[in-house]
């Protein structure tokens, strides 16, 4: 029964960090857009790789 003395504030005090975490994310922004994330793998901008071997300098 004392084990619940220190459980129960230290669930709450886990309970408000989470909610402020939550509340900080939604102030900051990041469930603004959720479908760039998904949308952003489709997308290929990335530029192929030249090795240097194949400019003739193979020594």
């Amino acid at each position: 029964m004392n084990i619940l003395l220190a459980l129960i504030p230290i669930s709450l005090v886990l309970l408000a960090l989470a909610v402020a975490a939550f509340f900080w994310a939604v102030r900051k922004g990041q469930f603004e857009n959720l479908d760039a994330a998904a949308l952003d793998i489709l997308t290929d901008d990335s530029k192929p790789r030249q090795d240097k071997t194949e400019s003739g300098d193979a020594g």
